[in-house]
């Protein structure tokens, strides 16, 4: 096994995803509907800083240059740490190419092959428009500051000659037409065990500079090869420590950014795992019943090559008959099994 593909199962109720127009969707040209998703851009950020939060770590840190010509600021690159110690970075991967071109472009592949989150048919989520109100009409210290075309402050007898006549609040603002999402969604990720925990050596094509290899030597990490040539593999103690924690990532991450009106669990209804993404795509999937306007929503709980966790809350969407309590205790310890079990150190030797 070389590859681990993960397909989760997701619930999701009036919630956002993004708030580009209320809500990110694409139009689906076989259905003829609007289908909200998440980007595999943003669950990759979500997973991340569910890594982070696992291991009580702060993200790594980036660098922003700025560039001042004739007296004017504007920006420049933004470059990550390029360093593997990060486990973001290890598993997120990074590209810094150097202003003007004299340094080694330093370019790191992720492990981690991430999809968007969709929705598991377009006759299975949706969306819906609501109109909010921002209402702060009730606080007598609000402060109030009207201004006229020149930018100039009104005084509030200016104000209230304004107002005279009109049924007009100035403490209240109307949000028309936000859009929230609802349905079943589904979401793969395909692990690659190769690249997982080494970083290649390659010269030509560096992932590292010098000083950086320099300092992984110095912290235990060990000269290896694989099939994209010599590589330096993380210490097996550094590994135990980030397996559960992907893991966990993997697992529980949900995404929380622009949420604090719209918040949703977004509970995990099943976990596939296979090492055939042929297999994986069948294991969680819809059909269409009937005269084809209505989806059904099917989970394979017996498919030879696939291992199928499925969480007790699927049950009220999927017909299910093997939901178990601690599906995804059992799916967390079935990943940790597979990741930890890969002969990272020989690959070559064990190919």
């Amino acid at each position: 096994m070389k590859t681990i593909y993960v397909r989760t199962l997701k619930h999701a109720e009036h919630t956002v995803f993004c708030v580009a127009d209320g809500q990110k969707r694409y139009f689906d040209p076989q259905f003829g509907v609007p289908v909200p998703y998440s980007s595999g851009q943003q669950v990759k950020r979500s997973i991340l800083d569910s890594l982070n939060a696992e291991l009580n770590t702060p993200g790594s840190p980036t660098t922003f240059f700025w560039d001042v010509k004739k007296g004017e600021i504007s920006e420049g690159e933004v470059a990550g740490t390029c360093n593997p110690a990060h486990a973001d970075q290890l598993l997120g991967g990074w590209m810094y190419a150097a202003k003007g071109g004299k340094e080694r472009t330093l370019k790191r592949r992720s492990p981690l092959s991430i999809s968007a989150m969709r929705a598991l048919h377009p006759k299975l989520a949706g969306t819906t428009s609501e109109n909010m109100t921002f209402d702060r009409s009730d606080r007598s210290n609000n402060i109030i500051i009207v201004r006229d075309e020149k930018g100039n402050e009104l005084t509030d007898e200016q104000i209230q000659e304004i107002l005279s006549g009109k049924d007009r609040s100035l403490t209240r603002k109307w949000i028309p037409g936000s859009n929230r999402a609802s349905g079943l969604f589904v979401q793969d990720i395909a692990i690659d065990l190769r690249r997982l925990f080494s970083v290649n050596l390659n010269p030509f094509e560096p992932e590292i500079s010098p000083v950086t290899e320099a300092q992984l030597r110095e912290n235990g990490w060990v000269e290896s090869e694989n099939v994209f040539g010599p590589c330096l593999v993380a210490p097996k103690a550094d590994r135990d420590k980030l397996i559960p924690a992907l893991v966990d990532a993997i697992l529980n991450w949900k995404i929380t950014s622009n949420q604090s009106r719209t918040f949703s669990l977004m509970e995990t209804l099943a976990i596939s795992v296979s090492d055939n993404a042929n297999k994986i795509a069948s294991s969680v999937r819809a059909k269409l019943v009937g005269d084809g306007e209505k989806a059904m929503p099917i989970i394979e709980e017996g498919m030879p090559g696939v291992e199928t966790f499925v969480a007790l809350p699927a049950a009220g969407y999927v017909l299910t008959t093997k939901e178990k309590a601690t599906a995804l205790d059992e799916a967390r310890a079935y990943l940790i099994k597979q990741l930890s079990e890969f002969d990272y150190e020989g690959q070559l030797q064990s190919a």
